[in-house]
């Protein structure tokens, strides 16, 4: 009996079927074939911090087109599929999923956390997973990674500690992005920066020994227990005769020193600025060029620092 044609296309009909068919016969599987040359593509991998987005379908899409061209050009070809732990952002994932239980983060043990970061990577990998395959991507499912799986891990493990002791990676003093609320480095491209109005603070340090004392302008005032040193510039007639002295830090009574620097404008403020290395990058490169000690007056959760108390 004749059957009529839907009028319109229902890839459900369709899709799944044919996609099932691909994996059941093995049609995305490399295999070692001496006599062919090897074309590897290593995908992206997603994070597993919800769903594909437009950007991922237009990527795997070009990597699809790719390798099947290269397959049916005779290649040994594979195309590599997996998912990233993006560790910070899936964190903060977790944790907002948590606060709509009425859990804190702080309230449960790191191997609790844990669990449920494996949980979410069982639910949104899979789900990525899927999308991938609703997508067509003919990846070697066989093969597919997750980058905190136990060889990935030993493997990352394993080269960072050669490149330690070749000493081509060492431990050193920057200025980074810090989330306080994480407590954890991220990079720039997770950072969302804001212009806000400032406003001007005027502070005399005094002069060691003397009855003068330097005013500086500062947007900042409150790393002030930071400072290592004031600058002004070396070619600025009201302050050179002061380089090489002193002055003493308002609020600590510490001795530091006055020094010139052609990042100093003359024209901003006074022409006299505070130097505070661990809490602002330019100050950081000019501690660099005068070897100025870091003082770090804030806590990982963002808040300043006590007072030790002397013995």
């Amino acid at each position: 009996m004749p059957k009529e044609l839907s009028k319109k296309y229902n890839p459900k009909e369709v899709e799944n079927k044919t996609y099932k068919t691909w994996e059941e016969n093995g049609y995305f599987k490399a295999k070692v074939n001496k006599e062919k040359t090897p074309y590897t593509i290593v995908m992206p991998p997603p994070n597993i911090t919800g769903q594909l987005h437009m950007g991922h379908a237009l990527d795997d899409t070009i990597q699809d087109i790719i390798i099947r061209f290269k397959r049916m050009k005779g290649f040994s070809a594979l195309w590599l599929p997996g998912t990233d732990h993006a560790s910070i952002a899936t964190e903060a994932k977790i944790v907002e999923a948590l606060k709509e239980e009425g859990i804190n983060k702080e309230d449960i043990t790191r191997e609790e956390f844990l669990v449920k970061a494996w949980n979410w990577k069982k639910e949104y990998g899979s789900r990525i997973t899927e999308q991938l395959k609703k997508l067509g991507s003919s990846c070697d499912w066989s093969r597919e990674r997750f980058t905190l799986d136990e060889g990935c891990n030993e493997a990352v493990t394993e080269v960072f500690v050669n490149l330690y002791n070749k000493g081509l990676i060492y431990k050193g003093e920057r200025i980074i992005n810090w989330c306080s609320e994480c407590a954890t480095s991220i990079s720039d491209a997770e950072v969302e920066f804001k212009e806000k109005e400032g406003h001007l603070w005027h502070i005399k340090y005094q002069i060691k020994g003397e009855d003068d004392g330097l005013i500086i302008a500062t947007t900042r005032p409150e790393t002030m227990l930071g400072d290592t040193a004031i600058a002004v510039h070396p070619e600025d007639e009201r302050y050179k005769k002061y380089i090489g002295k002193k002055v003493i830090l308002p609020l600590v009574n510490k001795e530091i020193p006055i020094i010139g620097d052609n990042y100093v404008e003359r024209d901003f403020g006074t022409g006299v600025v505070k130097i505070t290395p661990a809490h602002d990058p330019n100050d950081f490169e000019v501690g660099e060029r005068h070897n100025l000690p870091i003082i770090n007056v804030m806590t990982d959760n963002g808040k300043k620092k006590k007072k030790k108390k002397k013995k």
